[in-house]
């Protein structure tokens, strides 16, 4: 179960967990699927909802569907894959954890039955094709969950007889005894005393903490004891609880025991009478964002979290969890499609790539390659790393296009792209940032640019290719280093269109596409679609029963 953070939790506002189904439903006949578009929020979501008290999981999809949609000719299919979501709900004013059952059901035909004014009110259906609905949904969890389906779908592995609803159960977490102890020179000392005696006797508070020794042998002992086996003043010492000669404890605890609290101390390194101000804590922690890889998830991550536990419970720290959000980026696989190894051959040395196209040109490309926000596994491709570099070249390139002033189009390109690169590069959509960059560099290659433009670009660009931009930036004679400069705004009135395209259906399946002001009223919108001839030739003389116009975005004629 993928779990999925998106709003912060709200202090002071209670958590409450639920079961909820989300649900896939597929039109066969139009090859489209459902979603719902959230008047009341930003949402763009498959369908579903809550599970109620004594109803399975198909049930309660049944139920959400003909809620929501109207639709009750359905059929179920499959069952898909399962995720959890977790933030603050603001239109429940609850912090929630929700558990989402994945379903499939198809529709049967076209009959619907009346949605409650409330449901209306709330969201819209949109009946979208496999692309469409990729860039249509921008929750993490209605993503993941319709492109695992896919996933699912194209290798013939829906399964209809799992039903996934379960009590729920208790973890139980091992943690590995090498993370305690380990026979190596580089770790945290662990304050224990060995006397004959007494047996095992923590060191006293006031010799916290125990420091490992100036030393030149970092090699373990022929016997296989720690390096610090081997430094007698450090072995040697009394007994802190009867006096008694003992020796040290020389094995080490593992470097995953500081980096678990590491974090707390750098907030207020010089406190000599607290482990961590709580002050400084409530302006600093938790820790905002937290990326690392799938391994890092099951042994820093989760180590981490159990120190933070018992450091809550000590009244050290403010917060029970270190971490508001958590994102598992994706894992770059050889060129042969299989984990790197050195056993398999396919190893990429990042030196040699280096070497070969520059460090840019890799950095850009680790950054193209797949979507960082997404779990997911990316072959490394030598060819995409050359072709990075070849883009670099002509963003190069434009110190040659230099011209008085830059077009207006190009001018609104511009801060078209500025305005998709700064909001991509929040959302860690890094590659689609990169797209919109290759697409501005193309058409300023074919207009010219002005320098103050080219300027602006490269400053855009500098995050991603910090070395290029460095350099054309000096060589524009532009002053300090492109990094000390504000980071692009983009100008509201540049990204406006005077005209945009409509995609027009009838019946949920588009039959014309029409031009309109961008500024239109839904009368004027009305006009123009059903004057086209070729929205004209389908309504012949059937009764139209509803317009439906998204502004902006679409329009529907229902007959």
């Amino acid at each position: 179960w993928p779990v999925f953070e998106h709003d912060p939790f709200k202090e002071d506002v209670p958590v409450k967990e639920r079961d909820n189904v989300s649900v896939i439903l597929y039109d066969p006949k139009k090859d489209k699927y459902a979603f719902l578009e959230w008047k009341t929020t930003d949402w763009k979501t498959t369908i579903g909802g809550g599970i109620k008290d004594g109803e399975s999981v198909i049930e309660a999809a049944k139920r959400e569907i003909k809620e929501e949609t109207g639709y009750a000719d359905i059929k179920f299919i499959s069952y898909t894959p399962n995720h959890i979501s977790r933030g603050y709900a603001k239109h429940k004013n609850i912090n929630r954890i929700a558990y989402w059952y994945g379903v499939y059901f198809e529709l049967q035909s076209d009959v619907q039955e009346t949605v409650d004014e409330k449901e209306k009110e709330a969201h819209e259906v949109v009946w979208l094709s496999v692309d469409e609905a990729k860039e249509f949904l921008n929750t993490e969890g209605s993503k993941y969950h319709f492109n695992a389906f896919l996933k699912l779908k194209e290798e013939g592995k829906l399964d209809n007889t799992q039903n996934p609803m379960r009590a729920r159960i208790a973890k139980t977490y091992r943690l590995r005894d090498w993370v305690v102890s380990r026979q190596r020179y580089w770790g945290v000392p662990i304050p224990v005393v060995h006397c004959e005696k007494c047996g095992a006797v923590p060191e006293k508070e006031e010799n916290l903490p125990v420091l490992l020794p100036e030393t030149d042998d970092y090699l373990p002992s022929d016997d296989g004891q720690s390096p610090l086996a081997k430094v007698a003043e450090f072995v040697h010492t009394t007994c802190p609880q009867c006096g008694a000669p003992a020796k040290r404890e020389t094995d080490t605890l593992d470097t995953f025991v500081d980096s678990s609290w590491y974090f707390l101390r750098y907030i207020d390194p010089e406190n000599e009478k607290e482990f961590s101000s709580m002050k400084k804590q409530q302006i600093w922690m938790p820790v905002d964002f937290y990326s690392g890889g799938a391994e890092h998830t099951t042994m820093h991550l989760l180590y981490s979290r159990f120190w933070q536990k018992a450091l809550f419970d000590l009244g050290l720290v403010k917060d029970s969890e270190p971490y508001k959000r958590r994102l598992n980026r994706g894992l770059i696989m050889g060129p042969d499609g299989q984990k790197m190894s050195k056993s398999k051959g396919n190893v990429i040395d990042p030196d040699e790539v280096v070497e070969n196209v520059g460090s840019d040109s890799v950095r850009m490309y680790l950054a193209f390659m797949g979507p960082y926000n997404e779990p997911g596994h990316y072959p490394w491709n030598p060819d995409g790393v050359v072709s990075i570099r070849r883009f670099l070249e002509r963003v190069y390139g434009l110190k040659f296009a230099l011209k008085e002033e830059s077009s207006e189009e190009l001018k609104k390109l511009l801060h078209k792209t500025i305005k998709k690169v700064r909001e991509d590069s929040e959302r860690l959509k890094f590659n689609t940032a990169i797209s919109a960059m290759m697409v501005f560099v193309r058409q300023a290659e074919k207009e010219g640019i002005a320098e103050a433009d080219l300027q602006e670009f490269l400053k855009l660009m500098a995050p991603y290719a910090p070395h290029m931009a460095e350099e054309l930036w000096h060589e524009l004679a532009s002053g300090e280093s492109v990094h000390t400069q504000e980071y692009p705004e983009f100008d509201e009135a540049l990204i406006k269109d005077d005209t945009i395209k409509l995609a027009v259906q009838i019946n949920g399946k588009v039959r014309a596409e029409i031009e309109i002001p961008a500024d239109a009223s839904e009368d004027e919108v009305r006009e123009v679609a059903l004057a086209n001839e070729n929205i004209k030739k389908h309504l012949a003389d059937k009764e139209i029963v509803k317009f439906i116009y998204v502004p902006g975005k679409i329009v529907n004629v229902v007959l």
